[in-house]
């Protein structure tokens, strides 16, 4: 028989004195490291929130000097902050403009130098390229939530899925454009385009069900939703609100979610974009104005309006408000024969090198940071948003990116220009801007125009109305050589 080695009670209490004291050791050490950590834990990074609307003109809101349709929301963001009266995009329509926006390049420097639309938005080969790193990229490997809602519009395809290009989250449609409200319509009034009215002939046919048809334009309404289905990250969802509603009911619910850590909201609209389609409460709230084209565009920059007052009431509803970088803008100047924008007082319109088609609304904010009610007269672009979003956030700015971060010349540090040339090509459409003088060519879309030369002075003729070029040659050989140089280092077109 065996005989098992007892342990006296007194060695077994000095055991047990020891474990419980090792461990005792052992938490209080624990403690004290988690109390160094949460002591030492460095300031949050500010929130970047991106509001971009589609197709406004630089001439529609009250804070650009409109008072026929009062958008007190977009206001309020430059009452608290900064309007730039020289605001630009990388190019004079969708696509281009988001590319650049998001990769702080001109977008003809690697390519991406057209704006796809209808089917090419699936073609192999349409889309932002995904060697080019984005701001979306850049935040998310500083520690940031990035979250894209709305328009995309840099390929359809899956190679350039948002989701490829650096975004956590998706809500929203790839191609160029959406209804607010598909067929039939119900809740909204609709003007479409169409090549000839119902029996015939031409002109505005104004229906008894909402639906209007105009031929004003000479062709259809394109097809918007044709295999442009709104996704849930990679999944096609049903959407019955009003898209605006739904993109503001998205983005407000992104920011709940996400208020406890720093985030990159880009809440790209499609409104003012057509398709024409006002919702019955804000078409209510313009009765008075006549004509039904503009009364509907009054009611979709509403619609948009109070959907910034929604998304800016849940950043202070959240206390993010004076920890949150706000920029509104759009992506090119506003159509205004299709939409019926005023881009006044410039010249031109969405799809031109003149100021109406690249220099838009533009405006941020900071509570705190940047001084409130500022009017910035000197050039920024776009562009500046990656350098400036990054530098605020401690993210990596790759070497490429020419933007610059704009908070040095805001708050009053740097006194200079952020741009003293910008630069911008569609074929044999193109411009230079470099200091106050204004270089135009609006030739087809081949390089090789033979369309002539303008020149503008900016600082006498903001909307373009004098060519310059005959009388100041010695001033228009300057800016063709700066033209050629900087031509010189674009690439060719990606498609």
């Amino acid at each position: 028989m065996h005989h098992l080695k007892q342990t006296c009670p007194d060695a077994r209490i000095a055991q047990l004195a020891l474990v419980l004291g090792l461990a005792c050791c052992a938490w209080n050490a624990g403690r004290l490291v988690a109390d160094e950590v949460a002591g030492s834990e460095p300031p949050r990074q500010p929130n970047i929130v991106i509001l971009f609307a589609d197709d406004l003109g630089y001439g529609e809101l009250t804070c650009q000097g409109n008072p026929e349709i009062p958008t007190p929301h977009i206001d309020s963001i430059s009452d608290h902050g900064v309007r730039f009266t020289s605001g630009y995009v990388a190019g004079p329509n969708c696509s281009p403009s988001r590319a650049g926006l998001l990769t702080g390049r001109t977008p003809t420097r690697f390519g991406y130098e057209f704006n796809p639309t209808g089917a090419r938005n699936e073609e192999p080969g349409f889309g932002l390229p995904p060697e080019e790193i984005t701001l979306a990229e850049a935040l998310h490997d500083a520690g940031y939530t990035t979250g894209l809602i709305g328009k995309w519009h840099q390929g359809g395809s899956a190679k350039y899925h948002p989701f490829r290009h650096g975004f956590d989250e998706f809500f929203g449609f790839t191609h160029e454009g959406h209804y607010f409200v598909p067929p039939p319509y119900h809740g909204v009034t609709t003007m479409l385009r169409r090549r000839t009215l119902p029996g015939g002939g031409q002109g505005r046919w104004v229906g008894k069900k909402g639906l209007i048809y105009s031929t004003h334009m000479g062709y259809d309404e394109p097809d918007y939703d044709a295999n442009n289905p709104i996704v849930r990250g990679g999944q096609p969802v049903e959407e019955r609100e009003y898209l605006t509603d739904a993109l503001t009911r998205e983005a407000t619910d992104f920011i709940r979610r996400h208020d406890d850590k720093p985030f990159l909201l880009y809440l790209a609209y499609n409104a003012v974009h057509s398709p024409l389609q006002g919702a019955d409460a804000y078409m209510q709230k313009f009765a008075h104005i006549q004509d039904i084209h503009r009364r509907i565009f009054a009611a979709m920059l509403a619609n948009m309006d109070d959907s910034v007052g929604a998304v800016m009431a849940q950043l202070r509803k959240s206390g993010l408000e004076e920890n949150t970088l706000v920029f509104f803008l759009s992506d090119n100047g506003g159509p205004t024969r299709e939409l019926t924008s005023s881009n006044l007082p410039l010249r031109g319109s969405k799809g031109q090198m003149y100021e109406g088609g690249i220099r838009v609304p533009f405006m941020v904010q900071w509570k705190g940071k940047l001084p409130a009610g500022k009017v910035y007269e000197k050039p920024v672009s776009a562009l500046d948003i990656f350098a400036t979003a990054s530098s605020i956030a401690g993210a990596k700015i790759p070497r490429q990116v020419e933007g610059v971060n704009l908070l040095p010349y805001l708050t009053g540090k740097e006194s200079g220009r952020p741009h003293e040339t910008l630069f911008w090509r569609q074929g044999g459409k193109t411009a230079l801007r470099h200091g106050d003088w204004k270089l135009v060519r609006m030739g087809g879309r081949r390089q090789s125009s033979t369309a002539p030369w303008e020149l503008y002075d900016l600082s006498k003729d903001l909307s373009e109305k004098h060519n310059l070029a005959a009388s100041h040659p010695e001033q228009l050989a300057e800016l063709k050589a700066i033209w050629e140089k900087m031509n010189g280092e674009m690439s060719d077109p990606l498609f």
